[in-house]
């Protein structure tokens, strides 16, 4: 079984997306899940691109990973400048990592008209910075700069510059697609004529500016590239990398190549989640694989299938990857999605069973009401118990008081919510400042109950939506509200519905809360 060598660029590709930030604690983190995951290389970013990411080569992180090489990134030395004289290269070397990812020019216009120099200077840029490095005992990858774009213009040029940085002992020659526009089959092309060039060691990096990254990297690794650049979650610039995960579980599943352990694959959903909360993002429901709605069932026909053959609509074992079938509730599914949907909690449970039938009228009932179980899964566990009689509330809410006020200047500061717990008889009551009424409810709802239930303090709210549901009455339109929360391990959706958007919070908030403790307690 051929083996796949992987680089990850969460931290230095992937925090050029939109929305991405990630702190030197963040990338510390993130350096430990890629490591536990079994990668070969985590690009840790540009030590002198700015101060935060200097200061975090400064820590030396790389000495508490156990598999994965750290690798510092940056450019090949400046035209007219020798490279053991060059400033960028002495900081790169300076990272103290033991692989280093140097990019240079591969496509001749770019040659010209942004370094503005000749194509014989490009070549001795790059051959020289590889040296440097090599002689340093870096092991050296090099990122061929827009080499599809290059190849297709002036191909003996672009191989030229392979043959400069392997000259100059490039372990590694990357083929990146810098402007995502290139197609699978001339992914496919242009790698296997690198190949029968003569170069080996080769990797390819794409960009998805034209939703082919996936697919083009596939290509590539059918093509001879063994070493493969992306990011966790497909995050980066533009419209991002080509998504790590999805291109691990289809080599791996789909193509017969060795990418990472058993128990790794069987994790790739944990892994999705845990990487989306350190960069403060979420895991796209329909995200292959990982998404939540990967193995969701919706139409009843499909759901049928699925129950007398999984395989009728499910290409891979949702468990295969960490995930989970999931049957949604709709008007397409009814009593035979429902039974299936709790089969997991109640194995004896048919679709005429008279739990079932009680159950499907008091759904009716919800949705007419404004509910939509689809996205609130948690809310519908909670329901679900209640229509069993399992249900026993961990609290009762006594009180509950928000207060809103002009956010304040140097906090943000604009509500203050106060509320008062029973917990088996036992009384709390809390207050919490906050960034708006929502936020300050959140927080002292969890504040109040952390005293009783310590497991609460890793719960936080991570995505807020609120869909208005009539429009006629306008301001006072019911309102159907939804969050997400996570403990940072797993993540659950929860609604409420009411013409009150704090009711309806604290509803969403509140099952949120009894999901959590409900869950911890059958853990136990």
């Amino acid at each position: 079984m051929i083996k796949i060598e992987f680089l990850d660029s969460t931290m230095r590709d992937g925090a050029q997306g939109s929305g991405i930030s990630l702190s030197n604690a963040d990338r510390m983190k993130l350096c430990r899940l890629l490591d536990e995951m079994g990668l070969d290389f985590i690009e840790a970013g540009n030590p002198v691109s700015n101060p935060k990411e200097a200061e975090f080569f400064a820590q030396r992180p790389g000495e508490s990973l156990r598999r994965a090489r750290l690798t510092a990134f940056g450019s090949t030395c400046r035209k007219g400048v020798p490279a053991g004289e060059d400033a960028g290269l002495a900081a790169l070397l300076a990272a103290d990592t033991p692989a280093v990812v140097l990019f240079g020019k591969a496509w001749l216009s770019q040659v010209k008209d942004v370094l503005q120099t000749t194509p014989e200077e490009n070549l001795r840029m790059v051959r020289e910075s590889a040296a440097l490095c090599a002689a340093a005992g870096k092991l050296v990858i090099f990122d061929a700069e827009h080499f599809y774009d290059g190849f297709s213009q002036e191909k003996t040029y672009a191989l030229e510059v392979l043959a400069a940085a392997r000259e100059g002992g490039a372990q590694r020659l990357v083929l990146c697609d810098t402007r995502g526009g290139t197609l699978p089959h001339q992914v496919g092309e242009t790698t296997a004529a690198a190949v029968q060039a003569g170069f080996a060691g080769l990797g390819v990096h794409c960009h998805d500016d034209t939703g082919c990254a996936v697919a083009n990297t596939l290509e590539a690794v059918r093509a001879g590239a063994r070493h493969v650049q992306g990011t966790l979650l497909g995050v980066g610039e533009r419209c991002g990398n080509a998504n790590l995960l999805a291109v691990i579980a289809d080599l791996q599943l789909k193509m017969g190549y060795s990418c990472v352990s058993p128990e790794t694959l069987a994790r790739l959903t944990h892994y999705a989640a845990s990487a989306a909360e350190i960069c403060n993002t979420s895991v796209w429901g329909g995200m292959p694989y990982v998404g939540r709605g990967a193995f969701a069932h919706k139409a009843g026909m499909h759901i049928d299938g699925v129950a007398k053959s999984p395989a009728a609509f499910e290409h891979v074992p949702p468990e295969s990857v960490g995930n989970r079938r999931d049957f949604l509730l709709s008007e397409a599914a009814g009593r035979t999605a429902l039974a299936q949907r709790l089969k997991a909690w109640y194995p004896d449970i048919r679709r005429d069973s008279p739990e079932n039938i009680r159950l499907v009228e008091t759904l009716k009932q919800r949705e007419q009401e404004g509910y939509q179980f689809e996205g609130a899964e948690a809310t519908f566990a909670l329901l679900v118990k209640k229509c069993f009689g399992e249900y026993e509330p961990f609290f009762k809410l006594d009180y509950y008081k928000v207060i809103s006020e002009p956010p304040q200047p140097s906090t943000d500061i604009s509500a203050t919510a106060a509320v008062k717990v029973d917990v088996n008889g036992a009384k709390q009551v809390t207050a919490y400042e906050g960034k708006g009424p929502v936020n300050a409810l959140d927080g002292a709802l969890r504040k109040a109950l952390e005293v009783f239930y310590p497991t609460l303090r890793s719960v936080h709210l991570i995505d807020y939506k609120v869909r208005v549901l009539e429009s006629g009455p306008a301001t006072a339109s019911r309102v159907r509200v939804v969050i997400e929360s996570t403990d940072g391990q797993s993540v659950w959706a929860t609604a409420g519905v009411s013409t009150d958007i704090i009711d309806a919070s604290l509803m969403a908030l509140t099952d949120a809360v009894e999901y959590k403790l409900i869950c911890a307690k059958e853990e136990r």
